[in-house]
């Protein structure tokens, strides 16, 4: 049977951010977060793109830049299980196999990262996949940016052991930055969404636990940078600078 490469990329944005309230809909050059990385996943012509929240002011900024929006639950425990609501509703039939799902906290957030993203996924038989940029020192320190333990086959390919906030692996190895981005088969999003979080995904607070727990596979991609995503006032005050000086350049 030939693979189902049909694709859909899908955004999945809430309103309620415990270090960063309304975190999508904070302004950077004048326009709000959500838009910004709408615009980006837009400009890579990849897909159809969708945002997927529990809010109506961010559907309202989505709708009116032109965009398409889906109304979820705002209980989900986790982005994916939003993005699998999300797909059930626009495509109800199953047509849409590969599910792109992005960060609503990205803006700078690149077309080749997209690209990279999806090839990674439609060459390997894993069950989903993701992305990794080699981390800097400072970044290596910090546990809001999540560290990826990889095993590569080449330099640019490879297979996920283990995620974490610590700088793992210890020892004179490169640390690899994660990058929230993933690319899922739909059978394998319906069976992460139906199982409970798992105990090394509520240790870190890190969603992608529960699948490698479960015994899925994550393929990984690598990039040369990743795109700096907003955790913080600081990290927010930084990317207006960056935006506001250089412009929303995709």
């Amino acid at each position: 049977m030939a693979k189902n490469d049909a694709k859909i990329i899908i955004i999945p944005a809430r309103i309620a951010a415990s270090r960063l309230p309304r975190k999508p809909l904070a302004d950077i050059g004048g326009k709000p977060m959500i838009q910004h990385v709408w615009e980006r996943a837009i400009a890579a012509d990849l897909a159809p793109v969708y945002v997927a929240t529990d809010d109506r002011t961010i559907s309202d900024v989505i709708t009116a830049a032109g965009g398409k929006a889906v109304m979820t639950r705002s209980d989900h425990p986790s982005g994916s299980d939003r993005v699998f609501e999300a797909v059930e509703a626009i495509d109800p039939d199953g047509k849409i196999d590969q599910i792109l799902n992005l960060q609503g906290d990205i803006p700078e957030l690149r077309a080749d990262m997209l690209y990279r993203l999806a090839t990674t996924l439609a060459q390997s038989d894993a069950d989903l996949a993701t992305l990794v940029a080699q981390a800097t020192n400072d970044e290596a320190t910090r546990p809001q940016v999540v560290k990826a333990v990889v095993t590569w086959q080449n330099a640019d390919f490879g297979r996920a052991l283990y995620f974490s906030r610590a700088a793992v692996p210890t020892g004179m190895t490169p640390l690899w930055h994660h990058i929230g981005l993933y690319g899922w088969r739909r059978d394998a999003l319906a069976r992460f969404v139906s199982l409970p979080p798992s105990p090394l995904e509520q240790a870190e607070k890190l969603e992608q636990l529960r699948a490698l727990e479960a015994g899925m596979t994550i393929a990984v991609g690598r990039v040369d940078k990743g795109p700096s995503g907003v955790d913080t006032p600081e990290d927010l005050n930084a990317v207006r600078q960056r935006i506001g000086s250089n412009g929303a350049k995709y």
